[in-house]
Protein backbone atom coordinates (compact mmCIF):
# COMPACT_ATOMS: atom_id res chain seq x y z
CA UNK A 1 0.00 0.00 0.00
CA UNK A 2 1.41 3.39 -1.00
CA UNK A 3 0.42 5.00 2.30
CA UNK A 4 2.39 2.87 4.35
CA UNK A 5 5.41 4.23 1.72
CA UNK A 6 4.83 7.59 2.93
CA UNK A 7 4.54 6.91 6.66
CA UNK A 8 7.64 5.21 6.47
CA UNK A 9 8.97 8.06 4.46
CA UNK A 10 7.99 10.16 7.13
CA UNK A 11 9.15 8.43 10.13
CA UNK A 12 12.32 7.99 8.60
CA UNK A 13 13.08 11.68 7.53
CA UNK A 14 11.79 12.44 11.67
CA UNK A 15 14.35 10.38 13.20
CA UNK A 16 16.84 11.84 10.37
CA UNK A 17 16.22 14.76 12.07
CA UNK A 18 17.22 14.04 15.23
CA UNK A 19 20.45 12.39 13.29
CA UNK A 20 21.44 15.80 12.09
CA UNK A 21 21.12 17.78 16.04
CA UNK A 22 23.43 14.49 16.81
CA UNK A 23 26.07 14.84 13.96
CA UNK A 24 26.14 18.82 15.01
CA UNK A 25 27.00 17.68 18.66
CA UNK A 26 30.06 15.50 17.11
CA UNK A 27 31.18 17.94 14.26
CA UNK A 28 33.65 19.64 16.32
CA UNK A 29 35.66 16.72 17.74
CA UNK A 30 35.42 13.88 14.86
CA UNK A 31 35.96 14.79 11.20
CA UNK A 32 32.90 14.19 8.57
CA UNK A 33 34.60 10.83 7.33
CA UNK A 34 34.97 9.29 10.29
CA UNK A 35 31.67 9.79 11.40
CA UNK A 36 30.18 9.01 8.46
CA UNK A 37 32.34 5.51 8.86
CA UNK A 38 31.03 5.18 12.02
CA UNK A 39 27.29 5.69 11.28
CA UNK A 40 27.50 3.59 8.59
CA UNK A 41 29.53 0.96 9.63
CA UNK A 42 27.58 0.25 12.85
CA UNK A 43 24.29 0.51 10.95
CA UNK A 44 25.46 -2.47 8.42
CA UNK A 45 26.17 -4.57 11.76
CA UNK A 46 22.87 -3.85 13.02
CA UNK A 47 21.15 -4.80 9.78
CA UNK A 48 23.06 -7.67 8.57
CA UNK A 49 21.88 -10.14 10.47
CA UNK A 50 18.37 -9.11 10.77
CA UNK A 51 18.31 -9.14 6.71
CA UNK A 52 20.14 -12.67 6.92
CA UNK A 53 17.53 -13.67 9.50
CA UNK A 54 14.33 -12.55 7.21
CA UNK A 55 15.88 -14.05 4.53
CA UNK A 56 14.60 -11.61 1.93
CA UNK A 57 15.68 -11.58 -2.06
CA UNK A 58 19.57 -10.35 -1.92
CA UNK A 59 19.85 -8.12 -5.38
CA UNK A 60 20.95 -9.93 -8.03
CA UNK A 61 24.20 -10.68 -9.29
CA UNK A 62 23.44 -8.29 -12.44
CA UNK A 63 22.50 -6.08 -10.05
CA UNK A 64 25.47 -5.81 -7.88
CA UNK A 65 27.16 -3.52 -9.81
CA UNK A 66 24.62 -0.85 -9.57
CA UNK A 67 23.68 -1.62 -6.04
CA UNK A 68 27.75 -1.10 -5.35
CA UNK A 69 27.45 1.87 -6.97
CA UNK A 70 24.19 3.71 -5.34
CA UNK A 71 26.06 2.74 -2.10
CA UNK A 72 28.83 4.77 -2.69
CA UNK A 73 26.61 7.48 -3.72
CA UNK A 74 24.60 7.38 -0.60
CA UNK A 75 26.50 5.58 2.33
CA UNK A 76 29.54 7.40 0.94
CA UNK A 77 29.60 10.75 -0.93
CA UNK A 78 26.20 11.53 1.24
CA UNK A 79 27.73 11.46 4.81
CA UNK A 80 30.90 13.42 3.72
CA UNK A 81 29.13 16.13 2.49
CA UNK A 82 26.42 16.10 5.02
CA UNK A 83 28.57 15.68 7.87
CA UNK A 84 30.98 18.45 6.49
CA UNK A 85 28.24 20.91 6.02
CA UNK A 86 27.42 20.95 10.08
CA UNK A 87 30.71 21.94 10.76
CA UNK A 88 29.45 25.58 9.53
CA UNK A 89 26.01 26.04 10.06
CA UNK A 90 23.32 25.21 13.30
CA UNK A 91 21.45 21.90 12.89
CA UNK A 92 18.14 23.27 12.16
CA UNK A 93 19.78 25.44 8.86
CA UNK A 94 21.17 21.97 7.75
CA UNK A 95 18.19 20.23 7.97
CA UNK A 96 16.03 23.16 6.26
CA UNK A 97 19.13 23.33 3.45
CA UNK A 98 18.38 19.14 3.47
CA UNK A 99 14.66 19.96 2.52
CA UNK A 100 15.23 21.14 -0.83
CA UNK A 101 15.84 17.25 -1.82
CA UNK A 102 11.92 16.57 -3.19
CA UNK A 103 12.77 19.64 -5.61
CA UNK A 104 15.85 18.30 -6.53
CA UNK A 105 14.06 14.49 -6.72
CA UNK A 106 11.20 15.96 -8.94
CA UNK A 107 13.56 17.62 -11.03
CA UNK A 108 15.96 14.69 -11.49
CA UNK A 109 12.77 12.18 -11.55
CA UNK A 110 11.15 14.18 -14.30
CA UNK A 111 14.36 14.24 -16.22
CA UNK A 112 15.83 10.99 -16.33
CA UNK A 113 12.11 9.80 -17.52
CA UNK A 114 11.16 7.99 -14.07
CA UNK A 115 8.56 9.68 -12.82
CA UNK A 116 6.17 12.24 -14.47
CA UNK A 117 5.42 15.67 -12.92
CA UNK A 118 1.88 16.28 -12.08
CA UNK A 119 0.35 19.84 -10.72
CA UNK A 120 -0.94 18.33 -7.17
CA UNK A 121 3.07 16.97 -6.76
CA UNK A 122 4.43 20.17 -8.37
CA UNK A 123 2.59 22.66 -5.97
CA UNK A 124 3.16 20.54 -2.71
CA UNK A 125 6.79 20.49 -3.46
CA UNK A 126 6.91 24.69 -4.16
CA UNK A 127 5.12 24.84 -1.34
CA UNK A 128 7.50 23.24 0.81
CA UNK A 129 10.47 24.41 -0.66
CA UNK A 130 8.97 27.85 -0.13
CA UNK A 131 8.94 27.33 3.41
CA UNK A 132 12.52 26.41 3.60
CA UNK A 133 13.56 29.34 1.51
CA UNK A 134 12.03 31.76 4.19
CA UNK A 135 12.96 29.88 7.21
CA UNK A 136 16.93 30.24 5.82
CA UNK A 137 16.71 33.81 4.69
CA UNK A 138 14.56 34.98 7.29
CA UNK A 139 17.31 33.81 9.85
CA UNK A 140 20.14 34.42 7.63
CA UNK A 141 21.06 37.71 10.05
CA UNK A 142 21.10 35.47 13.39
CA UNK A 143 23.23 32.14 11.12
CA UNK A 144 26.43 31.59 12.21
CA UNK A 145 29.57 33.14 10.03
CA UNK A 146 30.40 31.30 7.29
CA UNK A 147 27.06 29.01 7.74
CA UNK A 148 26.73 29.71 3.68
CA UNK A 149 29.28 27.06 3.15
CA UNK A 150 27.33 24.63 5.10
CA UNK A 151 23.99 25.42 3.80
CA UNK A 152 25.40 24.83 0.59
CA UNK A 153 27.52 21.31 1.14
CA UNK A 154 23.99 20.11 2.62
CA UNK A 155 22.17 21.05 -0.99
CA UNK A 156 25.66 19.06 -2.33
CA UNK A 157 24.27 16.58 -0.14
CA UNK A 158 20.45 16.56 -1.64
CA UNK A 159 21.52 16.44 -4.64
CA UNK A 160 22.93 12.98 -4.04
CA UNK A 161 20.32 11.51 -2.06
CA UNK A 162 18.16 12.75 -5.02
CA UNK A 163 19.69 10.44 -7.85
CA UNK A 164 19.95 7.72 -5.15
CA UNK A 165 15.95 7.97 -4.66
CA UNK A 166 15.66 8.19 -8.49
CA UNK A 167 17.78 5.39 -9.38
CA UNK A 168 17.17 3.16 -6.02
CA UNK A 169 13.62 2.21 -6.87
CA UNK A 170 13.84 -0.75 -9.30
CA UNK A 171 16.56 -2.66 -7.75
CA UNK A 172 14.71 -2.56 -4.65
CA UNK A 173 11.48 -4.15 -6.72
CA UNK A 174 13.64 -7.03 -7.58
CA UNK A 175 14.79 -7.63 -3.99
CA UNK A 176 13.58 -6.98 -0.60
CA UNK A 177 14.52 -3.39 1.14
CA UNK A 178 16.29 -4.62 4.16
CA UNK A 179 19.19 -6.53 1.85
CA UNK A 180 18.99 -3.53 -0.66
CA UNK A 181 19.95 -0.86 2.28
CA UNK A 182 22.30 -3.53 4.10
CA UNK A 183 24.28 -4.21 0.68
CA UNK A 184 24.40 -0.67 -0.31
CA UNK A 185 25.27 0.52 3.34
CA UNK A 186 28.16 -2.05 3.92
CA UNK A 187 29.66 -0.82 0.42
CA UNK A 188 29.80 2.88 1.88
CA UNK A 189 31.00 2.00 5.24
CA UNK A 190 34.00 -0.19 3.95
CA UNK A 191 34.90 2.74 1.78
CA UNK A 192 35.10 5.49 4.45
CA UNK A 193 36.26 3.05 7.26
CA UNK A 194 38.75 2.47 4.76
CA UNK A 195 39.98 5.99 4.24
CA UNK A 196 39.51 7.28 7.84
CA UNK A 197 41.58 4.63 9.43
CA UNK A 198 44.41 5.79 6.60
CA UNK A 199 43.94 9.73 7.88
CA UNK A 200 44.44 8.75 11.30
CA UNK A 201 41.06 9.45 11.74
CA UNK A 202 39.61 7.03 14.45
CA UNK A 203 42.21 8.77 17.03
CA UNK A 204 39.79 11.14 18.46
CA UNK A 205 37.35 8.21 19.39
CA UNK A 206 39.17 6.98 21.99
CA UNK A 207 39.08 10.39 23.91
CA UNK A 208 35.08 10.25 23.33
CA UNK A 209 33.30 11.50 26.37
CA UNK A 210 30.55 9.06 27.37
CA UNK A 211 27.42 11.83 25.86
CA UNK A 212 29.71 11.65 22.68
CA UNK A 213 30.02 7.75 23.00
CA UNK A 214 25.86 7.54 23.38
CA UNK A 215 25.71 10.31 20.36
CA UNK A 216 27.79 8.04 18.34
CA UNK A 217 25.52 4.72 19.23
CA UNK A 218 22.44 6.89 18.33
CA UNK A 219 23.29 7.48 14.88
CA UNK A 220 24.76 3.78 14.58
CA UNK A 221 21.52 2.04 15.43
CA UNK A 222 18.75 4.81 14.42
CA UNK A 223 20.32 6.89 11.89
CA UNK A 224 21.55 4.40 10.54
CA UNK A 225 20.26 1.28 10.65
CA UNK A 226 16.43 2.26 11.31
CA UNK A 227 16.41 5.38 9.16
CA UNK A 228 17.73 4.09 6.20
CA UNK A 229 15.71 0.39 6.10
CA UNK A 230 12.67 2.46 6.39
CA UNK A 231 13.73 4.89 3.70
CA UNK A 232 14.49 1.68 1.09
CA UNK A 233 10.96 0.33 2.49
CA UNK A 234 9.09 3.68 1.57
CA UNK A 235 11.37 3.69 -1.88
CA UNK A 236 9.75 0.26 -2.18
CA UNK A 237 6.05 1.37 -1.93
CA UNK A 238 6.24 5.16 -3.10
CA UNK A 239 7.20 7.25 -5.74
CA UNK A 240 10.59 9.15 -5.02
CA UNK A 241 8.97 12.69 -5.01
CA UNK A 242 6.33 11.25 -2.05
CA UNK A 243 9.51 9.96 -0.20
CA UNK A 244 11.51 12.56 -0.77
CA UNK A 245 9.31 15.49 0.29
CA UNK A 246 8.92 13.66 3.88
CA UNK A 247 12.08 14.70 4.51
CA UNK A 248 10.70 18.33 5.15
CA UNK A 249 10.07 17.14 8.26
CA UNK A 250 13.66 16.98 9.15
CA UNK A 251 13.81 20.68 10.42
CA UNK A 252 11.46 19.85 13.10
CA UNK A 253 13.17 17.29 14.95
CA UNK A 254 16.71 18.54 14.05
CA UNK A 255 15.57 22.16 15.79
CA UNK A 256 14.11 20.41 19.03
CA UNK A 257 17.52 18.57 19.23
CA UNK A 258 19.45 21.84 18.29
CA UNK A 259 17.63 23.77 20.83
CA UNK A 260 17.82 21.11 23.88
CA UNK A 261 20.65 20.07 23.56
CA UNK A 262 23.08 22.66 21.77
CA UNK A 263 21.12 25.45 22.59
CA UNK A 264 20.37 27.13 19.46
CA UNK A 265 17.22 29.26 19.10
CA UNK A 266 13.88 28.63 17.63
CA UNK A 267 13.16 31.48 15.58
CA UNK A 268 9.64 32.79 13.84
CA UNK A 269 10.58 32.35 10.66
CA UNK A 270 11.78 28.30 11.33
CA UNK A 271 8.13 28.10 13.10
CA UNK A 272 6.42 30.08 9.50
CA UNK A 273 8.81 27.73 7.49
CA UNK A 274 7.61 24.70 8.83
CA UNK A 275 4.14 25.59 8.76
CA UNK A 276 4.78 26.08 4.88
CA UNK A 277 6.63 22.34 4.70
CA UNK A 278 3.29 20.37 6.09
CA UNK A 279 0.82 22.46 3.69
CA UNK A 280 3.25 20.95 1.13
CA UNK A 281 3.42 17.28 2.29
CA UNK A 282 -0.04 17.46 2.58
CA UNK A 283 -0.40 18.76 -0.86
CA UNK A 284 1.62 16.35 -2.30
CA UNK A 285 0.50 13.32 -0.46
CA UNK A 286 -3.08 13.56 -0.85
CA UNK A 287 -4.22 10.73 -2.35
CA UNK A 288 -1.61 8.66 -2.48
CA UNK A 289 -3.09 5.47 -0.16
CA UNK A 290 -5.51 5.09 -3.60
CA UNK A 291 -3.01 5.34 -5.81
CA UNK A 292 -1.89 2.34 -8.33
CA UNK A 293 2.29 1.87 -7.41
CA UNK A 294 4.37 2.87 -10.55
Amino acid sequence: MELWGVLAAVLSSALGGTSIGATRYLAGAIDPLTLGAIRFGLGFAFLLPVALWRKERWPRPSDWLDVACLGALFFGLFPILFNASLAFTTAARGALALSTLPLLTMVAGAGLGVEPLTGRKTLGVLIATAGVAIALLAGLAAAPAGAWRGDLLMVGAAACMALYNVWSRPFIARSGPIPFATAGMGVGAFGLTLIAAFRGGFAPVAAASAGQELAMAYLGIVGGALTFFLWAFALGRTTPTRVAISVTVNPIAAALVGMVLLDEPLRWSLVVGLVAVFAGIWVAARGAGSMARR
